[in-house]
């Protein structure tokens, strides 16, 4: 018995020795204790205690970058808006990998990366069209006579989804508060388009400001919105006509693409043409007209066949990124 015990002893006092003599082995502290360190952060280390996801998470990121582009100005195509960049998030896309222990590309997190150049940035100048990057494009319909297509307008894009920019005439509007408020109601953008349709090319400055000035104050009045577009009637404007728009905090715009629908070509003809002309950030200048009207549906299906998403001004102007349609 006493040898036993002796025995039992000896044992523990060796193990005793072993522990202590080994407290300062930190490989040994590490079988021995806990570790806040997940198995998978292990699972990722090389012979050199490299990271392989932060090293891979890195290489992709470096190799599929997409540079912000700046706002500027075009010599033909004047004020174009920037467009935002986009890069891998590493510290989210890291988690992520730890999280399912696996490099997958499809678990990268990405971040957008705004341009240094906005369009805000830039000199007054008129916009004819939106980032040639982003696969959007915008309906601008510039509303001064009629009304009685309207609502076949408004019904074929609310069963397109798709919300467009009317540019009002001031005084279109004080005699149609009515028809106004339901295209405000629908959820679609507002503009300016001057007081009584006039050729600003021609007016002067105080002459131009009371347009505007004039058109704001009624849809204000009625909407309860400040525009902060502005449609030249005809296309009509000089520089002056740009600056006043400016100093009320509107920028001018005009098109990209024209339906001539005025004119009241064939229908089929006119939706053919128009979406022969659209591309990325395209701008398509509409009237409320028996065409158009008719045609609308074919237009917006024919943009969504080739790709491309349809919003308000204001959507194509922002330098978010979208994503085509597939």
């Amino acid at each position: 018995m006493k040898k036993f015990v002796l025995l039992v002893f000896v044992l523990v006092v060796s193990l005793a020795i072993i522990i202590l003599g080994n407290e300062k082995n930190p490989s040994f502290k590490e079988t021995m204790t806990p570790t806040s360190t997940s198995i998978s952060t292990v699972a990722t280390m090389t012979d050199h205690g490299t990271d392989v996801y932060s090293e891979e998470i890195q290489s992709y990121a470096k190799e599929h970058e997409i540079k912000p582009i700046d706002a500027k100005i075009d010599r033909v195509w004047k004020a174009i808006p920037g467009y935002n960049g986009l890069t891998v998030d590493i510290e989210k896309s890291y988690q992520k990998m730890l999280d399912t222990n696996n490099f997958n590309t499809n678990n990268l997190v990405f971040k957008e990366v705004s341009p240094k150049v906005h369009l805000r940035d830039l000199p007054p100048s008129p916009v004819y069209r939106g980032n040639p990057e982003k696969p959007m494009v915008a309906l601008l319909i510039n509303v001064a006579w009629g009304e009685e297509h309207i609502p076949r307008m408004l019904e074929t894009l609310k069963e397109s989804n798709v919300k467009a920019t009317f540019f009002f005439d001031g005084s279109w509007v004080k005699s149609n508060p009515d028809i106004t408020t339901m295209i405000s109601l629908e959820g679609h953008e507002i503009g300016n388009h001057a007081y009584t349709h006039p050729d600003l090319e021609k007016r002067s400055r105080e002459e131009t400001k009371v347009e505007l000035m004039k058109t704001n104050e009624v849809i204000e009045a009625t909407l309860g919105v400040k525009p902060k577009w502005f449609a030249p009637p005809s296309g009509s404007f000089n520089q002056v006509t740009i600056e006043v728009a400016h100093e009320q905090n509107m920028k001018t715009i005009l098109w990209t693409v024209d339906t001539v629908d005025w004119k009241k070509p064939e229908t089929t003809e006119m939706v053919t043409r128009v979406l022969a002309g659209i591309e990325n950030g395209s701008m398509i200048l509409m009237h409320p007209t028996q065409p158009t009207a008719e045609g609308l549906a074919a237009m917006i299906e024919g943009i969504k066949e080739k790709g491309l998403q349809l919003g308000t001004v204001s959507d194509l102007m922002s330098e978010k990124r979208v994503e085509p349609y597939k």
